[in-house]
Protein backbone atom coordinates (compact mmCIF):
# COMPACT_ATOMS: atom_id res chain seq x y z
CA UNK A 1 0.00 0.00 0.00
CA UNK A 2 1.52 3.29 -0.91
CA UNK A 3 1.13 6.08 1.28
CA UNK A 4 -0.31 9.37 0.20
CA UNK A 5 2.81 11.56 0.63
CA UNK A 6 4.66 8.93 -1.84
CA UNK A 7 2.29 10.02 -4.78
CA UNK A 8 3.01 13.52 -4.41
CA UNK A 9 6.21 13.37 -4.37
CA UNK A 10 9.77 11.28 -5.19
CA UNK A 11 11.40 8.87 -3.43
CA UNK A 12 14.80 11.17 -2.56
CA UNK A 13 11.44 13.60 -1.10
CA UNK A 14 9.89 10.76 1.15
CA UNK A 15 13.40 9.93 2.26
CA UNK A 16 13.57 13.84 3.34
CA UNK A 17 10.49 13.06 4.90
CA UNK A 18 11.21 10.39 7.11
CA UNK A 19 14.48 11.91 8.87
CA UNK A 20 12.58 13.23 11.71
CA UNK A 21 11.72 9.29 12.33
CA UNK A 22 14.65 8.86 11.55
CA UNK A 23 16.16 10.39 14.35
CA UNK A 24 13.55 9.30 16.79
CA UNK A 25 14.33 5.61 15.79
CA UNK A 26 18.25 6.49 16.32
CA UNK A 27 17.67 7.40 19.33
CA UNK A 28 16.42 4.16 20.78
CA UNK A 29 20.29 2.84 19.59
CA UNK A 30 22.01 6.11 21.05
CA UNK A 31 21.87 8.54 24.01
CA UNK A 32 24.62 11.06 22.49
CA UNK A 33 23.20 13.37 20.09
CA UNK A 34 25.98 13.35 18.20
CA UNK A 35 25.99 9.61 17.78
CA UNK A 36 22.30 9.99 17.00
CA UNK A 37 23.14 12.16 14.08
CA UNK A 38 26.19 10.38 13.08
CA UNK A 39 23.63 6.79 12.96
CA UNK A 40 20.97 8.99 10.83
CA UNK A 41 23.96 10.29 8.32
CA UNK A 42 25.11 6.32 7.84
CA UNK A 43 22.15 5.30 6.92
CA UNK A 44 20.52 7.97 4.71
CA UNK A 45 23.96 7.37 2.94
CA UNK A 46 23.34 4.36 2.41
CA UNK A 47 19.64 4.11 1.53
CA UNK A 48 20.41 6.94 -1.13
CA UNK A 49 23.16 5.39 -2.37
CA UNK A 50 21.00 1.99 -2.62
CA UNK A 51 17.95 3.59 -3.41
CA UNK A 52 18.00 1.05 -6.46
CA UNK A 53 17.84 -1.65 -4.35
CA UNK A 54 14.17 -0.03 -2.74
CA UNK A 55 10.89 -2.21 -4.40
CA UNK A 56 8.58 0.09 -4.88
CA UNK A 57 4.96 -0.76 -3.35
CA UNK A 58 7.12 -1.60 0.01
CA UNK A 59 7.61 0.80 2.99
CA UNK A 60 10.57 3.27 2.63
CA UNK A 61 10.06 3.59 6.08
CA UNK A 62 10.76 0.13 7.28
CA UNK A 63 13.42 -0.52 4.31
CA UNK A 64 15.22 2.90 6.11
CA UNK A 65 14.90 1.46 9.65
CA UNK A 66 16.11 -2.17 8.58
CA UNK A 67 19.31 -0.33 7.10
CA UNK A 68 19.71 2.07 10.12
CA UNK A 69 19.49 -1.71 12.76
CA UNK A 70 21.64 -3.46 10.44
CA UNK A 71 24.29 -0.19 10.55
CA UNK A 72 24.09 -0.04 14.50
CA UNK A 73 24.88 -4.08 14.68
CA UNK A 74 27.77 -3.98 12.70
CA UNK A 75 28.95 -0.79 14.56
CA UNK A 76 28.57 -2.61 17.67
CA UNK A 77 29.90 -5.98 16.32
CA UNK A 78 32.69 -4.42 15.02
CA UNK A 79 33.30 -2.47 18.32
CA UNK A 80 33.11 -5.55 20.74
CA UNK A 81 36.39 -6.36 18.72
CA UNK A 82 38.37 -3.05 18.51
CA UNK A 83 39.32 -2.66 22.35
CA UNK A 84 40.81 1.01 22.08
CA UNK A 85 43.22 2.05 24.11
CA UNK A 86 45.25 -1.13 24.17
CA UNK A 87 47.85 -0.87 21.84
CA UNK A 88 50.91 0.94 22.50
CA UNK A 89 50.58 4.78 21.42
CA UNK A 90 53.37 7.34 20.94
CA UNK A 91 51.20 10.03 22.49
CA UNK A 92 50.42 7.99 26.09
CA UNK A 93 54.82 7.64 26.44
CA UNK A 94 55.97 9.63 29.03
CA UNK A 95 58.27 12.40 28.39
CA UNK A 96 62.15 12.06 28.92
CA UNK A 97 63.51 14.53 31.77
CA UNK A 98 66.25 16.36 30.11
CA UNK A 99 69.93 14.80 30.29
CA UNK A 100 71.29 17.84 31.71
CA UNK A 101 69.18 17.81 34.82
CA UNK A 102 70.79 13.81 35.44
CA UNK A 103 74.11 15.42 35.50
CA UNK A 104 73.46 18.05 37.79
CA UNK A 105 71.85 15.60 40.28
CA UNK A 106 74.60 13.30 39.42
CA UNK A 107 77.04 15.81 40.40
CA UNK A 108 75.36 16.73 43.96
CA UNK A 109 75.01 13.12 44.62
CA UNK A 110 79.06 13.07 44.10
CA UNK A 111 79.82 15.75 46.51
CA UNK A 112 77.36 14.25 48.77
CA UNK A 113 78.49 11.25 48.91
CA UNK A 114 82.19 12.69 49.30
CA UNK A 115 81.21 14.94 52.40
CA UNK A 116 80.45 11.75 54.48
CA UNK A 117 82.91 11.05 57.18
CA UNK A 118 84.58 8.32 57.81
CA UNK A 119 83.66 5.63 58.22
CA UNK A 120 80.06 6.24 56.96
CA UNK A 121 81.51 6.83 53.22
CA UNK A 122 83.99 3.49 53.02
CA UNK A 123 81.02 1.59 54.40
CA UNK A 124 78.47 3.38 52.10
CA UNK A 125 80.17 3.20 49.36
CA UNK A 126 81.28 -0.34 49.31
CA UNK A 127 77.94 -1.79 50.22
CA UNK A 128 76.50 0.60 47.39
CA UNK A 129 78.57 1.67 45.04
CA UNK A 130 80.18 -1.86 45.07
CA UNK A 131 77.39 -3.51 45.67
CA UNK A 132 79.11 -5.79 48.11
CA UNK A 133 77.01 -7.60 50.87
CA UNK A 134 76.82 -6.04 54.33
CA UNK A 135 78.55 -9.60 55.67
CA UNK A 136 81.67 -8.69 53.13
CA UNK A 137 81.78 -5.17 54.67
CA UNK A 138 81.38 -6.42 58.06
CA UNK A 139 84.63 -9.08 57.67
CA UNK A 140 86.44 -6.12 55.73
CA UNK A 141 85.98 -2.75 58.28
CA UNK A 142 85.95 -5.73 61.36
CA UNK A 143 82.85 -4.85 62.72
CA UNK A 144 79.72 -6.34 63.35
CA UNK A 145 77.07 -6.81 60.59
CA UNK A 146 74.61 -4.74 62.11
CA UNK A 147 77.33 -1.67 62.51
CA UNK A 148 77.47 -1.55 58.85
CA UNK A 149 73.82 -1.29 58.31
CA UNK A 150 74.09 1.57 60.67
CA UNK A 151 76.48 3.48 59.24
CA UNK A 152 74.68 2.84 55.73
CA UNK A 153 72.19 4.03 57.06
CA UNK A 154 73.36 7.22 58.46
CA UNK A 155 75.22 7.72 55.47
CA UNK A 156 71.61 7.38 53.28
CA UNK A 157 70.36 9.34 55.97
CA UNK A 158 73.00 12.29 55.61
CA UNK A 159 73.17 12.55 51.77
CA UNK A 160 69.31 12.64 51.35
CA UNK A 161 69.35 15.74 54.09
CA UNK A 162 72.43 17.30 51.59
CA UNK A 163 70.46 16.72 48.68
CA UNK A 164 67.03 17.89 50.54
CA UNK A 165 65.42 14.87 49.92
CA UNK A 166 63.47 12.39 52.82
CA UNK A 167 65.03 9.03 53.54
CA UNK A 168 63.49 6.33 52.19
Amino acid sequence: MVSEYTKACSIEEEVVLLIPALNAFARTFHKSPVDVDDLVQETLLKGLSNIDHFRPGTKLKSWLFTIMRNSFCTRFRVGKREVIGLEECASHAGSVAPEQEWRVRGHELERACGSLQEPFRSAFKFVFIEGRSYEEAARRFHCATGTIKSRVNRARQRIADDLGETAA
